[in-house]
Formats: C-alpha cells, sequence, structure tokens
C-alpha cells in the first residue's frame, strides 16, 4: 500500500485512545504509507472538512512518548450518527470524494459502539460503488460494552481508577464517629463492568463497598432502603457503588425518578446523571444521616496518572493490528482482543466481521451477579484484575503531567 490512510476519534475519550492512535500512524508509516492524516472531530470534521497531516504534529520519538501518556481524543471526537445509505447517499459520496481526493487507501475509526457503526455503513457503501479504500474500527470505549471482544482498551484504566478512588472514599469515610453514607455514581450506560470494578477496592487493607448495583439487575428501591437500613445497624460508614444506568422494573433510569433534565444525543443515549443524588437525599430524609453523592462523571475517563501499563499497551497493539489487517486487504472489520491465559495473563489480537459488533451491547453475564443484586463475583474480579496491572506515569514539568495537543480548528 503506498497511497494515504486517515484515522479518526469518535465517542467518548479514554486515557489510552491516543496509544491507539500512535498504534496507527507508526505502523502505517512503517508499512510505507505516504501520508496519514487526522481527521478532526471524527467523521463530522471529515466532511466539513477539516483534517490535518499528522507528521507535522506527531515530530519525534518524544512527541510518539507524549502523545501515548496524553489523555482524552488528541483529534478531538463527536457523536454524529451517519444516515443509512437508502437515506441519503448525498452525505457518502461527499465522504468518498473528499477521501479520494487525498489519495486515501484505508480508514481507521476509533471508538465503541456507535464509532463501529460508521465503520459498519462506510465499509458498506465502498461494497456497493466498487470502492477498494478499506474500512477498519480500532475498537475503545471505557464501558467494555462492544460484542466479541475479551475487553475494550480505556477500560483497564478507568477500572483502576475507580477502584483506587473507591478506596479512598472508604478510608475517608472511616475517620467519623458518626454514621455515614456514600452513594458512589459510575459510568457505564447500559453495562455494569465499570462499576463492578469498585469491588478490587476490597483487601487486606480495606473492607470494600457495602453494596454494588449493576444496571443488569432491576433496581428494587423498597429492598435497597431495607438493606441499607440494615447495615447502617451494624456500621457507622456505608460506602454504595451504583452504575449510572440503573433502572427500576417498569424500565425507568433512577435519575428519571427525580426532576431532572434530559439530554439525548444523535445515537439516541440519554445523558444517564443523578441516581446516586436521588437515593442519598431518600436515605438522607428517611434514616436522618449524613448523606453523599459523589459522581466520578468525566474524571473515570481520562485519568492518564493511573493508566494501567497493560491496557496502554493493548491500546497500541490494537491500532497495529488495525493498520496490519488493512494492509493485508480486510476490511469491514474490527480488531479484537482475545484473552489466551489468566495467569500469566495473555491475550492476542485478531479481526470480526464489524457487522457481528456494531450496535450490539456486551453486558455483565448475570451469573456473575450475586447476593440478589447487590454484589458481583470472585469470577468478574479475575476478569478485571489482570487488565489493571503496572503503571505508566506521565512525564512530569514542573509537577504536572506534560500533554501533547493539536489546535483542533487547525486544518489543511
Amino acid at each position: 500500500m503506498r497511497g494515504n490512510v486517515i484515522v479518526g476519534q469518535s465517542g467518548g475519550p479514554t486515557s489510552v485512545i491516543n496509544s491507539s492512535l500512535v498504534g496507527v500512524y507508526q505502523n502505517a508509516i512503517n508499512r510505507g504509507a505516504g501520508t496519514v492524516y487526522g481527521m478532526l472531530h471524527g467523521i463530522k470534521g471529515l466532511l466539513d472538512g477539516q483534517y490535518v497531516d499528522l507528521s507535522e504534529h506527531i515530530k519525534n520519538d518524544l512527541d510518539i512518548d507524549l502523545l501515548k501518556r496524553t489523555p482524552s481524543s488528541f483529534l478531538g471526537s463527536c457523536r454524529y450518527k451517519l444516515p443509512e445509505i437508502c437515506d441519503d447517499k448525498e452525505v457518502y459520496e461527499k465522504i468518498f470524494k473528499i477521501l479520494n481526493d487525498l489519495n486515501i487507501e484505508a480508514f481507521f475509526y476509533i471508538g465503541g459502539n456507535d464509532s463501529m457503526d460508521t465503520i459498519k455503513k462506510l465499509s458498506d457503501y465502498a461494497i456497493l460503488v466498487n470502492s477498494t479504500i478499506k474500512f477498519m474500527g480500532v475498537p475503545k470505549t471505557i464501558d467494555n460494552d462492544l460484542a466479541i471482544t475479551d475487553h475494550t482498551p480505556g477500560y483497564g484504566s478507568a477500572a483502576k481508577y475507580i477502584a483506587s478512588v473507591t478506596k479512598e472514599i472508604i478510608r475517608d469515610g472511616l475517620v467519623y464517629d458518626y454514621p455515614t453514607i456514600s452513594i458512589i455514581e459510575i459510568m457505564g450506560r447500559n453495562a455494569g463492568w465499570l462499576t463492578a470494578a469498585a469491588a478490587l477496592a476490597k483487601g487486606e487493607d480495606c473492607e470494600g463497598v457495602d453494596l454494588i448495583y449493576l444496571p443488569e439487575v432491576a433496581f428494587d428501591i423498597d429492598k435497597f432502603m431495607v438493606k441499607v437500613k440494615e447495615l447502617s445497624a451494624k456500621k457507622s460508614s456505608i460506602v454504595i457503588a451504583i452504575s449510572e444506568g440503573i433502572k427500576v422494573a417498569d424500565g425507568r433510569y433512577v435519575f428519571e425518578l427525580a426532576d431532572h433534565v434530559e439530554f439525548t444525543d444523535a445515537f439516541g443515549h440519554k445523558q444517564l446523571s443523578g441516581s446516586a443524588k436521588f437515593l442519598a437525599n431518600k436515605l438522607g430524609a428517611e434514616l436522618g444521616v449524613k448523606t453523599r453523592a459523589i459522581e466520578l462523571s468525566t474524571l473515570q475517563r481520562c485519568a492518564a496518572h493511573l493508566t494501567s501499563r497493560v491496557d496502554i499497551t493493548e491500546a497500541f497493539q490494537v491500532g497495529g493490528a488495525a493498520v496490519k489487517a488493512a494492509f493485508e486487504g480486510e476490511t469491514g472489520k474490527v480488531i479484537v482482543l482475545d484473552r489466551v491465559s489468566d495467569d500469566p495473563y495473555i491475550c492476542t489480537t485478531s479481526s470480526h466481521n464489524v457487522h457481528k459488533i456494531a450496535n450490539i451491547e456486551k453486558k455483565v453475564p448475570l451469573e456473575w451477579i450475586i447476593d440478589d443484586g447487590t454484589n458481583v463475583s470472585e469470577d468478574l474480579i479475575h476478569y478485571i484484575r489482570p487488565l489493571i496491572q503496572a503503571e505508566l506515569s506521565p512525564v512530569m514539568v514542573n509537577g504536572l503531567p506534560r500533554h501533547l495537543r493539536v489546535d483542533l480548528k487547525d486544518s489543511l
């Protein structure tokens, strides 16, 4: 392949998404690609003519090292849903004209479920018009909800952050001589993988969280109140981890039970926030104790100071594997991680048809949720633990992490 390639990032950012970008960039250059372009703000930016020559922004080995350790999406992101091909061919004609004008031979998109929907539609259109451009998905999401892959880059570092912060919240609550209840609200939408990571806080030096609620099991508020009342009679400090996506039996999110401002993105996803606050207020009113609602919110996405070395390494590997697959003629595929062994931990990569992955949500198996939906099993903890191992410290300047950045208003 002697033509050019283009890469973009989409959806929510992570601590290691730029390591995948580096994986694409370095491997494409090493395999003889011409120019490696970067879309600014994903496919939406490309439609607006926003893209850069990455060689003008990644100039040396120091830039490579900094970029791998830089959190969030270096190229910017978007949540733009491509229309169905039958509904609006003009959008696809515009995209492919831009790609052809740039002499693009391979297109790489780093993202989660919605981003894989983009790869699916673009690769389908390429077949329709007999285009030879290769389209490859590079997995990324802290939610860990992509189908087929054992796990997704970004998840391990977010899990490491959640487990670490949970331990600190537990320690904080133990200092008082009066009752306190802390409810930690954790991301993950309709999958409980991230919330389950709070269970890793338990160890020789920490008693762990008292209750864990995942969205895979319907949330019963009455049972929840009884459970917490029972715990409050036994101990002064209670710490509870809940998923932002927990729902009651009728399908409503818990946060929808209170007054809230609702925002829905282009893919129909509601902004999930406020369940911890609703439950903390209810407990405070009925039990008369001090309560705290702690929303980790965006903090858990890009905590690069707690990056898992396993995670950042695998993020780089999937980027490189996507390039290898495209240069060998594959298209309409997503790179996935295949766990070979837990002890020692070994994971390899392979490619799978994007139609088997896009728009399919992988949830926590019900057999891994125990104690009437209030805890997770050792099997789930065993699954997560290898993904948080080792660290990669930031490059520190004047006591703070140094990041590499590009002007997202810049464009060729």
